[in-house]
């Protein structure tokens, strides 16, 4: 047999699909003197070189990974052109796995496999073959080296060497800007078939991303993605094997997207003019007043430069950028005068510090707004420490805490002393008070930095004996951050599992915001508020968090929903922290993992109403009951109530009927003829107002002579009704001719009480509404202000 022929039987046999069988054939040679293959060389001494022909016939053996049948896999044969047949020849196989995962028959020289092999943990085995006589234990044959090849099956699906990607990409970016690559690898072998050849798809994400599917490039697919309409996407990659055809394995991966911002929105004033006041005895370098643009934009794309570029005030005042609040203060440059000019009117405009050049046709980038500042009269005013004061203070303190104190003198030589109020339309809260005597600026109500980080104060200070000359001065009061906010679920999840979800399968990616703004940024730890033997937390150090299962299967027909308490917790001091509940619902979800129905309605009640109407139901019958218990209570209250309490309750037995009468001109109450002449009464009426429980037989009582008095024929009547035991007492009246000792709480009379306006405080009366600030201004001193003395 030639070579050629040696390599066509072995091509052939290697395209076969059944699994492989090679035998390795031993030819021995007849004599101990090698014989040549057809060529002959000759040595220096003339005499002809043979090649030695061995009798080891080579073949490589093949051999597929991953068998699952119940015997032994088939690998090949040995065999030696000395085996008779007889048994008096024994094969011996040496080299890897030798003894353990392949084995010889001795006597035949079948090599077998003891076990499934896995291609990616050893591609190829390297052994060795030799025959001995089982007599002598001389080998008859040369010891020959042969390789077994592990052929490769798709049996490694694509992985991702991470989880979750994080890319960014600015907004307004065109179609096809490269966001980011994943790449994605196969265990299998990449040079036998499609096994490892990956082809990229996008699960999620679209129309916003595509991925390229061959290189897996995630690139913009939607023109214009505005970070002000949404800032963070998420995508999910496919990676499949096979070339991705039907049948092949893959793997998916996560990327999470943020859109970075660019300098497309211009700034904005939120009105169109604004009016500022300042005294004449300002200072040069006082505040005036601020004014904001506001910008969408973050960071440096909403940074903002002020200026005047026009009025008749540009020499009299300045405007200043302040850079960590990105407003414009107004000050005075100059000394003003009320006599010489009252009004001054200012343009001032707001401009982006940086213009992105693409985007000038979105512009202009600047604005407007039209400042009117009003000059005041003052007559030697007091004159302020400071031209303006700012003060620092946590939103934890106490009430009543001072937070600072503000300091004016009179510039007069008679330094009259001064008196310090708060302009309470810069505080219409009133959340802060001063102290009229010493300007000690204090808190009157808690203070949240969440809900208002600024407080911008205005503090009158005049003089007490001329309170119309007042001077003013801005307190910028900041509240500083206090960790008294618990963190939150960021937004509410809608979560559900597969009811053939393994275990440790990711089914939600949860985060969490803290309204807290910690120097050190916010950092979030998540936890369970208890063991739970279905779901667990894996917490992801970034302020994420991925709620896994923790058992294989779940039932619709068992538990629909699960409640999953998660604890989330911040690192700031005092630690706080909250319970979150995820609803988790069971679905019904197809091999890749994609919803169904998550209803467990359609199983329980295949025909007859839903849940929704046998719920209608029940509610309207509840109402008739409700109903009907309601009209039997109505008429069981129909019996009259006793008008005279018990005589057990040690209470005054006073009894309202809340009739007081019409006076000498109600003529409804009674008749006063029918006093005067008796005989003229009829019968005795009873009441209208009340149903009697016992009727009485009225008394017929004697009738009293024509010219009897008034007085002497009531005080008969009375007299016969004060021994009627029958006539109940409709009206009664108690004399109490005796108080008692004197109470700890002294007499409530106000003829009693102090008449110093010092030991009265009457600033209650503004509260009481405008009927009583006639009082309030004879009366009070100051507006919510402390005097003294």
């Amino acid at each position: 047999m030639t070579i050629q022929q040696v390599l066509l039987l072995l091509l052939l046999w290697i395209c076969l699909p059944h699994p492989c069988h090679t035998e390795m054939l031993f030819r021995r040679t007849p004599d101990l003197r090698p014989k040549s293959f057809g060529g002959r060389a000759l040595g220096n001494d003339g005499k002809a070189i043979h090649r030695q022909k061995r009798g080891w016939m080579w073949n490589q053996f093949f051999l597929l990974e991953e068998y699952t049948g119940s015997d032994y896999q088939y690998v090949g044969k040995l065999h030696s052109d000395q085996d008779k047949g007889d048994g008096s020849l024994k094969y011996i196989l040496s080299g890897d796995g030798a003894g353990t995962l392949f084995i010889i028959d001795e006597k035949t020289g079948d090599i077998h496999a003891t076990r499934r092999i896995d291609r990616e943990e050893k591609a190829f085995y390297t052994l060795r073959a030799q025959a001995i006589n089982r007599r002598t234990l001389r080998p008859v044959e040369p010891e020959s080296e042969f390789v077994i090849k592990i052929h490769d099956i798709n049996d490694n699906e694509p992985t991702f060497p991470e989880e979750i990607y994080t890319a960014s990409v600015p907004e307004m970016s065109v179609v096809g800007t490269s966001v980011v690559q994943v790449t994605a690898t196969d265990a299998d072998d990449p040079s036998y078939g499609n096994s490892a050849r990956i082809i990229y798809s996008i699960l999620q994400g679209q129309p916003y991303f595509s991925v390229e599917p061959e290189t897996g490039i995630i690139r913009t697919a939607l023109p214009n993605m505005n970070r002000e309409n949404r800032e963070q996407y998420q995508v999910v990659i496919q990676a499949k094997d096979m070339g991705g055809q039907m049948g092949g394995l893959s793997g998916t991966t996560i990327v999470n997207i943020t859109l970075t911002d660019v300098n497309d929105n211009p700034p904005r004033f939120p009105q169109s003019t604004i009016h500022l006041r300042i005294p004449e005895s300002s200072p040069v370098g006082t505040a005036i007043g601020s004014v904001k643009a506001t910008d969408a934009d973050t960071g440096k794309n909403a940074e903002v430069e002020y200026r005047i570029i026009d009025g008749d005030g540009t020499d009299m005042f300045d405007i200043v950028t302040q850079k960590d609040t990105q407003e414009g203060i107004i000050t005075v440059r100059k000394p003003l005068d009320y006599e010489t000019r009252r009004l001054y009117t200012l343009k001032v405009e707001a401009e982006n510090t940086h213009v992105d050049p693409r985007f000038y046709y979105l512009g202009p980038f600047k604005d407007t707004i039209i400042v009117k500042i009003s000059v005041e009269d003052v007559d030697e005013p007091p004159v302020f420490s400071r031209s303006s004061y700012l003060f620092e203070v946590h939103e934890d303190i106490e009430l009543g805490t001072i937070i600072g104190t503000v300091m004016a003198r009179d510039p007069d030589s008679a330094s009259n002393p001064i008196r310090f109020s708060l302009d309470r339309h810069t505080d219409l809260d009133r959340i802060f008070n001063i102290h009229s005597g010493n300007g000690s600026i204090y808190t009157s109500k808690p203070l949240d930095r969440e809900i208002s980080q600024w407080h911008n104060l205005s503090v009158i200070a005049a003089e007490i004996n001329n309170p119309k000359d007042t001077t003013r001065v801005p307190v910028y009061v900041r509240i500083l951050d206090v960790n008294d906010n618990a963190p939150q679920f960021a937004v509410f999840y809608d979560t559900f599992v597969c009811e053939n979800a393994r275990a440790g399968q990711l089914i939600q990616t949860i985060s969490a915001v803290d309204k807290d703004d910690p120097l050190g940024g916010q950092k979030f730890f998540f936890s369970l508020a208890a063991v739970n033997p279905n779901f667990t937390v894996q917490d992801n150090e970034d302020n994420t968090a991925r709620i896994l299962t923790r058992r294989n299967g779940f039932s619709r027909h068992e538990i629909s929903t699960y409640l999953l308490p998660v604890v989330i917790s911040d690192n700031d001091y005092p630690i706080q922290s909250s319970t979150g509940t995820l609803t988790i619902r069971v679905c019904a979800c197809d091999s890749r993992g994609n919803m169904q129905s998550c209803s467990a309605e359609a199983l329980l009640l295949p025909a007859g109403l839903s849940t929704g109407a046998l719920v209608a139901i029940l509610l309207c019958i509840i109402i008739l009951l409700v109903i009907v218990v309601l009209f039997a209570a109505l008429k069981r209250q129909r019996k009259k109530e006793p008008l005279i309490l018990s005589k057990e309750d040690i209470r005054d037995n006073i009894v309202s009927y809340n009739d007081e009468g019409g006076g000498e001109e109600d003529t409804q109450a009674f008749d006063i003829g029918t006093l005067r002449n008796p005989a003229a009464i009829e019968d005795k009426k009873l009441r209208r107002d009340i149903l009697p429980e016992t009727l009485f037989v009225p008394r017929r009582t004697p009738s009293a002579p024509d010219n009897t008095d008034v007085r002497d024929f009531i005080n008969q009547r009375l007299k016969e009704h004060d021994t009627d035991p029958s006539a109940p007492p409709y009206d009664s009246l108690a004399t109490y001719a005796y108080e008692g000792n004197d109470s700890i709480a002294e007499s409530l009379s106000s003829l009693e009480s102090g008449t110093t306006e010092g030991d009265q405080n009457y600033d209650y009366l503004r509260e009481w509404g405008p009927r009583f600030n006639k009082l309030a201004e004879m009366y009070g001193g100051g507006e919510s202000d402390k005097d003294t003395s």
